[in-house]
């Protein structure tokens, strides 16, 4: 937690179990077995964030809720880099209505399982989205290079769009929500 730059890619697969196999293959160790999550993206009412590149997002999970920012993103040999500052949230719901009261809305919200790897110092996730399956690979760029070749993927491959993005783009329209909603998974 805290400040830095994120670097990442994204790539899509098949299914969660030929994303598992993949990473069991080339020996990715598991950090955190697959739970639920919530995004909740929030900007004011003239779109303020959006319009500079930026996101801010509340993600709640079983783990731990995350108040994260993130600026403009850049793409570097095809990877996305922006920077990140995040900290951990002991009452989301409080979070909530403080960003409210401070004139910020939800504007957008999405969900996902998530199942987290690390493999050569890199974090690797499995998200199940209601868009598909997506592995994200985040780290240094020569180790992401390094993971996703190990993998038997090409940089051609890589996916610097955001889920929010990707949803538009396949012609989603609202939030980006399983239906029906998840149970306990």
């Amino acid at each position: 937690m805290g400040e830095g730059t994120e670097t990442e890619v994204k790539l899509r697969l098949e299914s969660p179990d030929a994303a598992r196999e993949a990473l069991a293959r080339v020996g990715a160790t598991l950090v955190r077995p697959r739970h639920f999550e919530e995004n909740v993206l929030f900007d004011d009412a003239a779109g303020s964030i959006r319009a500079t590149g930026g996101v801010v997002r509340l993600r709640t999970s079983p783990h731990a809720s995350v108040l994260t920012f993130k600026g403009a993103r850049r793409l570097v040999e095809g990877m996305k880099t922006r920077e990140e500052r995040q900290t951990l949230v002991e009452e989301p719901a409080a979070v909530r209505i403080i960003l409210e009261r401070l004139g910020y809305r939800p504007v957008f919200r999405y969900q996902k399982y998530r199942e987290s790897w690390t493999h050569h110092g890199q974090e690797i996730e499995i998200d199940e989205t209601p868009i598909g399956t997506f592995l994200e690979i985040e780290g240094d760029p020569e180790g992401i290079r390094a993971v996703t070749a190990e993998l038997g993927h090409e940089a051609s491959e890589y996916l610097s769009e955001s889920y929010v993005g990707l949803f538009f783009a396949q012609g989603g329209q609202g939030d980006m929500v399983f239906d029906p909603p998840p149970g306990d998974g």
